[in-house]
């Protein structure tokens, strides 16, 4: 190796922060799946060295080996390499090392590893109520031997920030995994958004039992609540809050009616909602109007009507802000990884990537993900390990 090359390598690294929040301290809690005989690399510092390389946007397997490859002696020793003391080479694994150990890697175990860091790195929050939403998500191509996907489910803050997964039981569904997953997140001042799959009464106990507020949809699937629901007086009741919005090719106009309702069929229920969205598309000149049902645990006045309409519309974002992102950006739905555990650990460091960009401030996760990409520092400085 010419001299200046050598000298380069062996550069001493950017001193961590240290009072920085390392990624690396959370997986220490990740049991390893490992033997104990025959342990080169420390799993968090495997880990930490995928994660680093979806932060740069590697996509595959195959692309985060080759980043680990890549790397600068400095950011390998960072990492948590080990040096050779003979020679202070800094030796990397080899790409099976890092497979065999994400194949049979506890998705779950990761996942909440990642969401207590994240948690920890996040700005506090302000005052009022801090809305979550909870939906699921299914991994196409991910084949077990008894289900054709794996479906998982998440927890994000409506500001973009992933706080839990977990996968749903093969031949069972969403309902189940509910309160699991929200076990391992503080509930007080929050307010947890749902599909109608999850208006279950034993999730409205839970919920106030943990001291979360919720907004639940009311569909078909609980036809006598749906039916009383309908069938108040919404023609007589006040207007809360209007909206008219004019964005991707169509106008959209939006009615939200609240009505108090002291005797739903619901864990403390408080308040029966009616939203009446009006959309006309300007490519087809075609008109729809839909009319939603909600109830809530928030007493009258608790919430303004904006507020709620706001809280509402914004439990979508987890579609918008984490699985299109994983699936336009990160490609997932396109994957070639099925071995194993392999696409629900994949899964879980793309939410990961896509939190600390969006702690970071960034809107635009592509963006971010060159961003990182071009530099080797900037991946490192995210998960705390330099400053």
């Amino acid at each position: 190796m010419p001299a200046p090359l050598e000298q380069l390598a062996r550069a001493s690294a950017p001193a961590p922060l240290t009072d920085a929040v390392r990624l690396s301290g959370f997986l220490d809690l990740v049991p390893d799946p490992r033997g104990c005989r025959g342990r080169r690399y420390p799993l968090s510092a495997l880990v930490t060295a995928a994660a680093a390389s979806v932060l740069a946007g590697a996509r595959s397997l195959a692309a985060i080996t080759e980043w680990i490859s890549d790397a600068p002696a400095w950011a390998c020793r960072v990492l948590g390499f080990p040096v050779d003391p003979l020679t202070g080479a800094v030796r990397v694994p080899h790409p099976h090392t890092l497979r065999r150990l994400l194949v049979q890697l506890d998705g779950d175990a990761l996942d909440r590893a990642i969401g207590a860091f994240l948690t920890a790195r996040a700005t506090p929050a302000g005052p009022g109520l801090r809305a979550i939403a909870v939906d699921g998500k299914a991994l196409r191509g991910s084949r077990t031997a008894t289900t054709t996907y794996v479906t998982l489910l998440a927890a994000m803050d409506h500001t973009g920030n992933v706080l839990a997964q977990r996968q749903v039981a093969d031949k069972s569904n969403e309902i189940p995994a509910f309160a699991p997953l929200l076990d391992t997140i503080n509930l007080a001042d929050t307010v947890i958004t749902a599909d109608a799959l999850h208006t279950q009464h034993t999730h409205g106990a839970y919920l106030r039992e943990r001291g979360a507020h919720y907004i639940a949809q009311v569909k078909a699937n609980h036809p006598s609540l749906l039916d009383r629901v309908r069938r108040l007086p919404w023609p007589d009741i006040t207007l809360d809050h209007y909206e008219r919005t004019r964005a991707h090719h169509r106008h959209e106009i939006r009615r939200l009616k609240t009505a108090a309702f002291a005797h739903i069929d619901y864990p403390d229920a408080k308040q029966a909602l009616q939203v009446v969205r009006w959309r006309h598309d300007f490519t087809s000149s075609k008109l729809t109007i839909e009319r939603v049902y909600l109830i809530t645990s928030l007493p009258p006045g608790a919430a303004s009507g904006a507020q709620l309409a706001s809280w509402i519309r914004g439990h979508w974002k987890i579609e918008n802000l984490l699985h299109h992102v994983r699936d336009r950006t990160f490609r997932e739905d396109d994957s070639k990884i099925h071995v194993g555990r392999l696409p629900r650990v994949m899964a879980g460091l793309r939410n990961l990537a896509i939190s600390v960009h969006r702690q970071n401030g960034h809107t635009n996760i592509a963006a971010a993900l060159r961003e990182a990409a071009r530099d080797w520092d900037r991946p490192l400085t995210a998960l705390g390990l330099t400053g």
